[in-house]
């Protein structure tokens, strides 16, 4: 009998690393946390594929996995054809079947994934769950894999049949009944031996087929800088260098690397001068026409389309900051956008405030051109009347990016990353106007989009907190467009 309690998603973590089972018994303070956003899409995800089979009954999570258990022997003898949620135990191993069909021959697996393609990791969460069944005596007729079709597009009503796609995987599930059992085996017996950290290498496991959050424990006492510091670097590269012994910046230095990484290592240890390639530069500027619209979108990602002529996953740009200078020694005007929660035409409504605000032809600045781009071309491809304005828009885009990203302008504390979060504190070093860190609530994109995301939840209290956080963090974002054209405009002269 097995020794140590294994869920399906602690053997997963398990095929992916033995020593993630080790360190989340004796020293669990050392993860970072993990995304909850993409836990809530898949907990929103799973309660949608419920009802994909029509009528079922739910097991309740009781926190006493044997009221579980039992709830579940009790409803199979009452022969429902769907339960979800349905639990089992062997030997200490358990489950919960997302959705499990059920009648008198037998029962069907239904793994529920929010993901929109097939993982490895999925097959192997699909074969112990037949693991656990058919060795409690269960004929398990087969094996099914339930996600995303993101090519979906949503009319006015869900249609469940459409947005997932159900792939059978029972071929690749049996041949997989062996390696579960002596997995299982080698687990136990990995954590039965180890009463003292075990030794295990990093490598490609600490990345697929998800980030490990005890990275930063395991690297701990790797020199800093080192080669996973390297800015752009594939991480397969950086392991093999990891490997090789070349670890440390001074290691590298002499590697024959592409020169943008070797300009990083140099530029650390040697501490260089900023690099300014001022015609570069002057020639951004000399494409700017007035008025100046500098503008960021913050866009978020609903799993299960929300609003009519969007797909699964697609950006939705829910709100704009927009500093504008209408002519050459003009003040900054400021104007924002910020959608309502509930707006059903959210999307048609962030474009109609853009074209009302940005009325002229002058050059619309942005940090990171294919982002909002993008945002436009879909745009004008949902609203047809409004593709004008979006090619506009487009036409007269200009990235302030491209310096960075080109390295016509760097400086050692970019750490060889254009991302403005690392850019604007290398040009404004101590700036409490343009530190992030300083503002409430919200510091980065993702935050963004998990707040907004969450705004149907939160009290009247609690919205218009978080609206004012989601304000001031876009405002900073374009605030910091000028104060890089202003950077630009004095290198320059």
């Amino acid at each position: 009998m097995s020794k140590i309690h294994l869920s399906k998603s602690r053997y997963c973590k398990g095929v992916q690393c033995e020593k993630i089972l080790w360190l989340e018994k004796y020293l669990p303070d050392y993860s970072i946390d993990g995304n909850d956003a993409v836990l809530e899409k898949g907990r929103e995800v799973g309660e949608l594929a419920k009802g994909l089979f029509g009528d079922y009954v739910n097991v309740p999570f009781d926190i006493d996995l044997t009221v579980s258990i039992d709830k579940t022997e009790e409803l199979l003898k009452n022969k429902p054809n769907v339960i979800t949620e349905a639990s089992f135990g062997f030997e200490n191993n358990f489950c919960s079947v997302d959705i499990l069909k059920n009648d008198a021959d037998g029962v069907e697996i239904y793994e529920v994934k929010s993901s929109t393609k097939i993982d490895d990791i999925y097959i192997d969460d699909a074969a112990y769950q037949y693991f656990v069944l058919s060795n409690l005596g269960l004929n398990v007729k087969k094996v099914s894999i339930v996600y995303i079709n993101n090519e979906y597009i949503r009319e006015s009503e869900l249609e469940l049949d459409k947005l997932f796609k159900i792939d059978d995987v029972t071929h690749e599930v049996l041949k997989k009944q062996t390696e579960i059992k002596n997995n299982i085996e080698f687990f136990n017996e990995f954590m039965e031996a180890n009463d003292s950290e075990p030794v295990k290498d990093i490598g490609m496991h600490c990345f697929k087929p998800y980030d490990c959050v005890f990275w930063d424990y395991c690297t701990r006492d790797l020199p800093k800088p080192n080669v996973f510091d390297i800015a752009g670097m594939f991480k397969s590269k950086k392991l093999e260098k990891y490997y090789d012994g070349k670890i440390s910046f001074e290691d590298l230095k002499n590697e024959k690397l592409n020169p943008k990484y070797l300009e990083q290592i140099d530029f650390e240890l040697n501490n260089r001068e900023s690099k300014i390639n001022r015609k570069a530069i002057g020639e951004v500027l000399d494409s700017l026409k007035y008025p100046l619209y500098f503008i960021d979108y913050e866009s978020c990602q609903y799993a299960i389309p929300e609003y009519v002529g969007t797909k699964p996953y697609q950006q939705i740009p829910f709100q704009y900051s927009l500093h504008i200078i209408h002519e050459k020694g003009g003040p900054l005007e400021h104007k924002e956008f910020l959608a309502e929660a509930d707006d059903m035409n959210l999307i048609r409504n962030f474009a109609l405030s853009m074209i009302r605000d940005m009325p002229e032809n002058g050059s619309v600045i942005v940090y990171n051109k294919a982002f909002e781009a993008s945002r436009n071309r879909e745009i004008a491809k949902m609203y047809p009347e409004l593709k004008d304005e979006m090619d506009r828009f487009n036409d007269n885009m200009v990235d302030l990016m491209i310096p960075f990203k080109n390295r016509d302008y760097y400086t050692k504390e970019m750490k060889g990353s254009y991302s403005i979060k690392y850019v604007l504190p290398a040009l404004y070093p101590d700036d409490e106007e343009l530190d992030y860190s300083e503002l409430s609530l919200i510091h980065k994109g993702d935050e963004a989009s998990n707040a907004f995301l969450s705004l149907n939840e939160k009290t009247p209290d609690e919205q218009a907190k978080i609206r004012k956080a989601l304000l001031e963090y876009c405002k900073l974002d374009t605030y910091a467009m000028v104060k890089i054209w202003e950077k630009f405009k004095e290198v320059i002269h």
